[in-house]
């Protein structure tokens, strides 16, 4: 935060960035890369406490990281190729966008507790405030949007 007096600016001392956090990873789909999606995910949370000074209740840090979780698992599992991960974030909320290189776009089953499997869409929809999917030149793009929370 900064004071304006008469016209000048004087810093406080209690500046918060301007530019989301950003950071993003590459994936080929080798066996560790959905924990270290997670690494990543929770990394980032932690600098955002640090640099945001963002207060990220315990409910919103665990539903992040199954976001990424889930989005990361269907990149793996229906993609031909390798997948980004982006995170973007500030203090109020984490947008978590997968890249891979499939053009197929994943399909969200009805709800069904009998059926087995499939149930990755229908989690990240339960979590997220946002979802777009979208192609994009060399594959597809999902999106979801975690909102952080007061904690």
């Amino acid at each position: 935060m900064s004071e304006h007096l008469d016209g000048a600016v004087i810093p406080t001392g209690f500046d918060v960035p301007v530019e989301p956090l950003r950071r993003a990873a590459h994936y080929t789909g080798e066996p560790g890369c959905i924990a270290e999606a997670r690494s990543l995910a929770a990394c980032f949370l932690e600098q955002l406490r640090t640099e945001w000074c963002a207060e990220i209740d315990g409910r919103a840090g665990e539903a992040l990281l199954l976001v990424v979780s889930e989005l990361v698992t269907n990149a793996n599992r229906h993609s031909n190729g390798p997948y980004v991960l982006e995170l973007e974030g500030t203090d109020t909320s984490v947008t978590v966008s997968v890249y891979d290189s499939s053009a197929a776009l994943p399909r969200r089953f009805p709800r069904d507790p009998e059926r087995v499997g499939r149930h990755g869409l229908e989690i990240v929809h339960a979590l997220a405030t946002d979802v777009t999917v979208e192609r994009v030149p060399v594959g597809k793009r999902v999106r979801a949007v975690v909102d952080l929370g007061r904690g």
